[in-house]
């Protein structure tokens, strides 16, 4: 599995891209929210990837941050939603305001996002539901990669959704790496179990 790719921007022709790593061109597929934040052709690039294995092809998607590969990952699992529907969804709306329309069943925000019927629109809110907090793996506001990552570390400790999401706000995340807010989370747990 290819997990990340750093090298240099190479192409970029919305939705493909091509990313030069060791004198090799790794064509990928990405949504808008990721060519928005691409630098000039030339410059150093890192995305983190998502290998799709076809009968017919290998299929490599980048994305600019964890949360988005984490979302497209958890759309993939949702009946009739392919890779295509997902780069879509990730390119009409942010994780976050994906998230909100989840929490607030926005039926009518997700039917925006071009390809989106009501009826895939209700099955992602019934689906995601459940899959919200992979999905979104710490995309609460002001959180960074280090705190996603020490969300889903918290999560497949056996934590509950709605524990991580309190006691990530009972440290200062913002300025911890991923190890440093997991150790301070556990720390007051079991602080406060003494």
């Amino acid at each position: 599995m290819i997990g990340f790719l750093k090298g240099t921007l190479a192409s970029k022709q919305p939705p493909e891209l091509t990313v030069e790593v060791a004198g090799v061109g790794y064509e990928l597929q990405a949504p808008m929210s990721t060519f928005y934040s691409l630098p000039d052709l030339g410059k150093a690039v890192t995305l983190v990837t998502h290998l799709v294995v076809r009968e017919d092809a290998h299929v490599l998607y980048g994305f600019a941050s964890d949360s988005e590969r984490a979302l497209f990952r958890s759309l993939l699992k949702v009946t009739g939603i392919g890779a295509r529907s997902a780069l879509s969804i990730l390119s009409g709306i942010t994780v976050e305001a994906f998230r909100e329309c989840v929490v607030n069943k926005d039926l009518i925000t997700l039917t925006k996002i071009p390809g989106i019927g009501r009826k895939t629109a209700e099955r992602l809110l019934v689906e995601m539901a459940d899959r919200l907090p992979q999905a979104t793996a710490g995309a609460m506001p002001g959180s960074g990669d280090d705190a996603n990552a020490a969300y889903g570390a918290l999560i497949a400790l056996g934590y509950k959704p709605t524990e991580v999401t309190r006691m990530l706000k009972s440290v200062d995340a913002a300025s911890l790496g991923t190890e440093d807010i997991i150790r301070e989370v556990l720390r007051q747990v079991h602080g406060s179990q003494a």
